[in-house]
């Protein structure tokens, strides 16, 4: 009997370690799959997708302040894909355009990210803000699709060593040092106030700005003050009286139109009256509805005027054509980011990712912006900026570094 038992109870463990054993192999097969980058449910979807249609993704701020830009990137986009679908699609599928709307939030941002990845596209066009284009470049680049910014420009975004990250436009610290250069040369200013939003394009902007500012510290350039504001805050004229008192020769303004567009109209409002700068993120026609009489003579960092570019012309006429006069300074960023990504696609013959992120990486592209090559790090060989003025309730090219 007492053998018998002992037979019993060593059967009894063994069956037990045979569970834990099993157990064991199912939680690092889980693990695995967990931890390989793309998601089942993102692979399938992908190879649905390959069966009758091509989905893309864009996305940016397409509700509460700052949607006039995420609609014109949209917009942007879906000219190029129904110029695609036009002509038969590629490789005789359709292509489908998928809308995200990431509020110009980080977290949203992500969210975002992980739909678009689970819907299965096979490209982002997007997004537009830089403190939500670096973190949900961390999802797109670990389910291994290539995106495409039409409008980020924090250096970041490309130091991140992601061989799927590009960028159509140039680097804030490329367009720092053509404010700088512009402030002291052009301008001869020497007392310099820096306002930013505290986001990470504002507050980069701004930083590079102070960077190359600093090279002319020995010829008499002083950064008077530094200062944040908070993004979506109305009042700014605290902080406009206190700059007023410092006998500044010039405040520049790190952050987004709806800001940018409170601090000029408020300037004037007491007494603040000299000349005010920006960036990429102000030349909107928002900026002036909301400064009004103040925005005049307000100098601003961007690419050169597309108006004047042969490339640009077919375009901006279908453009206008289907969406009116207004100008949307991205929405052709968008388009050339869109077709350089359903480019890949036609050239690939294929949705095959990694083949697709290299052929971008080599592309030599003539569209809408002229031609386009990208270097190692993502971003573009060629991105000359330079300084336009509001004048007349309207934005005219004013300054090149060459001139």
């Amino acid at each position: 009997m007492v053998q018998k038992a002992l037979f019993l109870k060593q059967k009894q463990r063994n069956f037990f370690q045979l569970l834990l054993g099993i157990s064991l192999v199912v939680f690092v097969m889980t693990a695995c799959e967990k931890g390989s980058g793309k998601s089942d449910s993102a692979e399938n979807n992908q190879e649905e997708n390959k069966a009758g249609e091509i989905l893309i993704g864009v996305a940016g701020p397409m509700t509460g302040d700052q949607s006039k830009i995420g609609g014109d990137l949209e917009r942007g986009v879906r000219i190029a894909v129904e110029e695609w679908n036009a002509r038969g699609g590629i490789l005789g599928k359709k292509v489908r355009l998928e809308v995200g709307d990431d509020q110009h939030d980080p977290k949203q941002a992500v969210s975002v990210a992980n739909k678009m990845v689970n819907l299965g596209i096979v490209g982002m066009v997007g997004h537009y803000n830089s403190s939500s284009s670096i973190p949900a470049s961390s999802v797109y680049h670990d389910a291994g699709i290539p995106m495409i910014t039409p409008a980020s420009t924090n250096p970041r975004l490309t130091e991140q060593g992601f061989k799927n990250v590009f960028r159509v436009v140039g680097r804030d610290d490329q367009q720092g040092s053509v404010a700088a250069h512009f402030i002291f040369e052009q301008l001869k200013a020497t007392r310099v106030a820096i306002l930013h939003d505290k986001t990470t394009y504002g507050q980069g902007l701004a930083d590079e700005l102070r960077k190359s500012l600093a090279e002319y510290q020995s010829q008499g350039m002083e950064v008077i003050s530094f200062d944040g504001l908070t993004q979506g805050d109305k009042d700014f004229r605290g902080i406009l009286t206190s700059l007023k008192e410092k006998n500044i020769d010039l405040y520049f303004f790190g952050g987004s139109f709806p800001e940018g567009g409170l601090l000029a109209k408020q300037a004037k409002e007491v007494g603040l009256n000299v000349p005010m700068m920006s960036g990429d993120g102000v030349i909107d026609p928002k900026f002036i509805e909301i400064a009004g009489a103040a925005a005049e003579g307000t100098y601003l960092t961007f690419a050169a005027d597309t108006e004047k570019s042969p490339h640009a012309a077919h375009f901006l006429k279908k453009y206008r054509s289907k969406y009116g006069n207004e100008l949307a300074p991205y929405a052709i960023y968008a388009y050339d980011a869109a077709n350089i990504l359903l480019k890949s696609v036609s050239d690939t013959r294929g949705t095959e990712s990694q083949k697709m992120i290299e052929m971008i990486r080599s592309i030599k592209y003539d569209g809408a912006l002229g031609h386009v090559e990208f270097d190692e790090k993502g971003d573009v060989t060629q991105s000359p900026y330079i300084v336009w003025i509001t004048k007349n309730s309207q934005f005219e090219a004013f300054w090149t570094p060459s001139q």
